[in-house]
């Protein structure tokens, strides 16, 4: 309890970590809720309504006379040029798109950090070859090899699963050389020399001592990671190369793009998935920041 009050006052202090995290528990209910509305195995795409009708909150049952003609179900986000139900569009492709940038930033990271303790810690041959493999891939674009990657497989093959996993295959590249850097000043300290004189395994000291100690960084740079996967994933979707049978956030912005939809005056149908991304991006920056502050005592509030 005193633990929880503890956690409590220090998020009143950093208003940043508590914004976002407030960001993020208004999509997670939204998306629970919206779930609870749409059935995704049914209708992950609903084709349920009038084409490019506005959003609108009226409701008119079938058994009121007066409603004989008219559409029963309210549109609070309204349809797009296909007659797709946005408020399902913007449920399904909230989760897809969030589920995209967690699995390459998890992958990603979770690669990096591998090569990065191991490789700094180790030394040698090793040290050399992954620092050799970093330096060659850093100096290509990242979009570009995306690029390749995803035509190369042809849009049928491309699922959700697919682009976070096409992501994550470059998305090590920079975690790897920052926690390399980190683990080279690491390993010279007391600490590491005392474990080393105590018969402790390598590996023992990378998970028991090292890594403990840069837990908030390690934080940090996931949201990082995550925010770089889900700005690739809006990239390629808005090429055409993301999954077109989803209903991404991406994907949804590719056919407002691929259908002109503001130049047809259906200005909703793009401020939805434009809305929540926005959403998204400002909820990652405020947890950054945050997390920052956690990693950094030199910056960090007092009571």
């Amino acid at each position: 309890m005193e633990r929880l009050k503890s956690n409590l006052r220090y998020l009143r202090r950093n208003t940043s970590l508590a914004i976002g995290l407030g960001i993020l528990v208004f999509l997670v209910l939204f998306t629970i809720i919206g779930y609870m509305v749409i059935d995704p195995k049914i209708d992950p795409y609903p084709l349920a309504g009038p084409a490019s009708s506005p959003p609108t909150l009226n409701y008119c049952p079938r058994s009121d006379p007066e409603c004989e003609n008219t559409e029963p179900k309210a549109y609070i986000f309204g349809t797009d040029a296909q007659g797709r139900d946005l408020y399902g569009v913007a449920v399904a492709g909230t989760w897809m798109t969030i589920q995209i940038g967690l699995m390459a930033g998890l992958i990603g990271l979770g690669v990096g950090i591998f090569l990065g303790f191991t490789s700094a810690f180790y030394g040698g041959w090793y040290d050399l070859i992954v620092r050799w493999a970093v330096d060659v891939m850093l100096t290509v674009p990242g979009l570009l090899l995306l690029v390749v990657i995803a035509s190369s497989l042809g849009e049928q093959k491309i699922t959700v699963t697919g682009m976070g996993l096409i992501i994550a295959s470059i998305s090590w590249r920079g975690p790897a050389r920052v926690i390399r850097s980190q683990v080279l000043s690491m390993r010279e300290q007391s600490y590491v020399m005392m474990a080393r004189l105590n018969g402790m395994s390598g590996m023992g000291i990378i998970f028991r001592e090292m890594m403990p100690n840069l837990l908030p960084y390690l934080g940090a740079s996931l949201v990082g990671a995550v925010t770089a996967a889900i700005f690739a994933s809006m990239g390629l979707a808005a090429l055409g190369l993301g999954p077109l049978r989803e209903p991404t956030l991406g994907v949804t912005i590719y056919w407002v793009i691929n259908q002109s939809a503001f130049l047809r005056g259906l200005w909703w149908w793009g401020a939805v998935p434009i809305g929540i991304v926005a959403l998204i991006f400002v909820m990652l920056f405020l947890i950054s920041i945050g997390l920052d502050e956690v990693a950094n005592p030199r910056v960090r509030r007092a009571e």
